[in-house]
């Protein structure tokens, strides 16, 4: 089974920084399920609004964004939310471009997060809000209304410094519609400001375009103008 990565291509001017949906495997505080229901993930995305401080039990988040059932829950609430977190909540933190695990401490006011929960299907906000989240990952702040295009696929091998070669398989809307028509082996390209990142369960680690392997599975995310052609993303 080969490993799968995330190759964050940023722009000169501001670094994406993002993670790997479905790529972590913790040990976070399990909620419980209600009625035979299967737990899901909610996530919400938003600006810290008090720096929760060291040995928090809580972060407080002017709501942005999410997923779907994050938002779903939300509906009719209040954008300002408090959510529960603890020991077995991880905290991801981003310094000079380059991730680490810390802790409540390192989460100061202001910052973008998104807060991942794992609660019952159709659980109310105010039990979504109660359970200890999962994670808190320090992000970028949106890419200035600019959509990231996501492109999934496998490499042949290690990499230049200058560009990859991506053999597409699936992606997120904006980027599937640009590949209608066209081949399936694409190239992007990439410079100093490219962040690659390899995840091992739940931990991000940078690595290198030469760190890549034949037939690994990566995802490609560029924030990019919603009105550009697949040539001008790349």
């Amino acid at each position: 089974m080969h490993t799968r990565f995330l190759l964050s291509l940023a722009a000169a001017v501001a670094l994406c920084v993002v993670s790997v949906a479905g790529a972590s495997a913790g040990h976070g505080r399990k909620a419980a399920k209600a009625d035979g229901a299967k737990n899901q993930s909610y996530t919400f995305a938003g600006t810290v609004t008090a720096a929760p401080g060291a040995n928090a039990t809580s972060v407080s988040v002017q709501v942005e964004g999410g997923n779907k059932p994050a938002l779903k829950a939300l509906i009719g609430s209040s954008q300002d939310q408090v959510f529960t977190v603890g020991s077995g909540t991880q905290f991801r933190v981003w310094t000079n471009g380059q991730p680490h695990i810390g802790t409540s401490g390192d989460v100061q006011q202001g910052a973008y997060v998104t807060v991942t929960i794992k609660a019952a299907a159709g659980s109310s906000l105010q039990t979504i809000d109660g359970t200890e989240a999962r994670t808190v990952a320090d992000k970028a702040a949106p890419n200035g209304g600019r959509p990231v295009w996501t492109f999934i696929g496998t490499v042949t091998g290690a990499q230049s410094g200058t560009s990859v070669a991506l053999h597409v398989t699936s992606g997120n809307w904006k980027a599937l519609n640009a590949m209608l028509g066209q081949p399936l082996d694409q190239t992007f390209t990439t410079d100093s400001n490219t962040i690659y990142l390899l995840w091992q369960g739940r931990v991000p680690t940078v690595i290198g375009a030469g760190d890549l392997k034949a037939g690994d599975k990566i995802t490609v995310r560029i924030p990019a103008p919603r009105a550009d052609s697949l040539s001008q993303v790349e």
